[in-house]
């Protein structure tokens, strides 16, 4: 039985846009593979707790030579990487905000991002170790961005996939939602398009 993580990091927790078209797709998939274990983690309404030197260091101590309070922290991190490690599928819903990733989803990162545990180092250079995953991103901005070097959104998600061994990636856009509602309806109607196609 293959598992589906959705992670959804609008800060509009089910109202936000790219949750909606993550949704979407999470439903269709569902409906197509019934047996799939369907794991679901809302970043927003979790509270990801931002990177400190504290959590920093926690997560680079010996397991056998934390305190209690890093081991809570560590614990914390594992759960993530678990629900990662255990994903065949994953399912992200990206909101832009001023021009970036949100906030919680670079935290979300700061924590799944382990030497040893999602990445190794080697003579060649780092490895990914979360590999043999499919992602599909779901990215909603209420601006237009017709050329990569006009936003750093995907590039930065694609690579840091990449550096945890996730190459298959598949990135969705619904972009224009601000520009007024026949805008945002066309814009949505084609993403939708998009989502039928990648869920049959």
């Amino acid at each position: 039985m293959s598992t589906l993580l959705q992670i959804n990091s609008s800060i509009y927790n089910g109202g936000g846009q790219s949750t909606q078209l993550a949704d979407r797709f999470v439903a269709s998939y569902r409906e197509r593979h019934p047996q799939t274990h369907y794991v679901r983690r809302d970043l927003g309404a979790d509270g990801i707790p931002h990177l400190t030197s504290d959590r920093f260091r926690a997560l680079q101590t010996n397991a056998h030579e934390r305190d209690e309070a890093q081991r809570e922290v560590a614990a914390f991190s594992d759960r993530l990487v678990d629900e990662l490690k255990q994903a065949d599928v994953i399912v992200l819903g990206l909101p832009m905000y001023n021009f970036g990733i949100p906030s919680q989803l670079k935290a979300y990162f700061d924590h799944i991002a382990r030497a040893g545990v999602t990445f190794r180092y080697t003579a060649k250079g780092p490895e990914g170790l979360l590999t043999g995953k499919k992602a599909y991103i779901f990215a909603a901005r209420g601006g237009v961005y017709p050329s990569a070097g006009s936003e750093t959104q995907t590039q930065y998600v694609r690579d840091f996939l990449r550096f945890l061994g996730i190459g298959d990636v598949e990135f969705v856009y619904a972009e224009g939602l601000a520009y007024g509602d026949e805008a945002r309806k066309a814009s949505l109607l084609k993403a939708i398009a998009e989502i039928d196609r990648l869920a049959a």
